[in-house]
């Protein structure tokens, strides 16, 4: 089992902030891997919508299919994949703070197939990427 968490802060009202990275499809625009992200199911999103994406991660292609399993506007969205070969389970959290915003993320997940051999090493690899990716959130939100 890997468990990585992430957190930052966002020059930016929380609702805002909240709106943007509960928009799956948004994802492309700052997670570096992401290749594709769309809804299957029709706004507004809430427990039970569902989504599918493409990414790449370490050279391989990853295609999954996600649902949303909590929801509470304004705060929080996870979700946990339904179909993928690198299941993983996400919360992303937002809180106020002053002026801005409190992101926080945890990506659980079990390898599977070839990143089940890389496993011990993983951790370090999908760590460094999210803590990427929300820079990249910042960056892109901040603008």
């Amino acid at each position: 089992m890997i468990k990585v968490e992430s957190k930052i802060f966002i020059n930016r009202e929380y609702q805002e902030v909240f709106r943007f990275i509960s928009n799956f499809e948004n994802n492309t625009l700052w997670q570096k891997g992401m290749k594709k992200a769309q809804f299957t199911t029709s706004a507004p999103i809430g427990i039970g919508s569902t989504y599918e994406q493409e990414a790449s991660f370490l050279g391989k292609k990853i295609v999954s299919s996600f649902i949303v399993t909590d929801f509470k506007e304004d705060h929080l969205i996870k979700i946990k994949s339904t179909a993928s070969s690198f299941p993983i389970q996400v919360t992303r959290s937002v809180e106020p703070v002053g002026t801005g915003t409190k992101v926080y993320a945890i990506v659980e997940g079990d390898a599977m197939h070839f990143f089940k051999l890389a496993q011990p090493i993983l951790k370090k690899f999908v760590g460094n990427s999210i803590n990427a990716d929300y820079k990249r959130l910042k960056e892109t939100l901040e603008k």
